[in-house]
């Protein structure tokens, strides 16, 4: 069972998962309310800010899952931690 960090700022929203993959490291810590831009974007939501973290049970392991939300739309989606490290689909920070 994972823990929820924190809620997301829309509730019953629709949660939806995408990805992709890389390696870079970033502190959990200062991942909540992170910027995100999403390289190719789809129906003008391009920004994004993470709203929630799901820390896996143990609290050794490795974060696995984010909450993001799209700036423009406020739609949320949960997406793998690994995957939003693919520069190909994201960007830190907006751009």
């Amino acid at each position: 069972m994972s823990k929820f960090v924190t809620q997301c700022s829309a509730p019953g929203s629709e949660v939806q998962a995408f990805g992709a993959q890389d390696a870079r490291r970033l502190n959990p810590k200062k991942l909540l309310l992170s910027k995100w831009t999403a390289a190719s974007p789809y129906g003008k939501e391009k920004h994004f800010m993470v709203t929630g973290v799901i820390q896996p049970e143990h609290p050794a392991s490795r974060i696995e899952t984010v909450v993001i939300e799209a700036v423009y739309s406020r739609r949320v989606f949960s997406l793998s931690w690994l995957d939003r490290s693919d520069r190909q689909q994201w960007l830190q920070g907006w751009q």
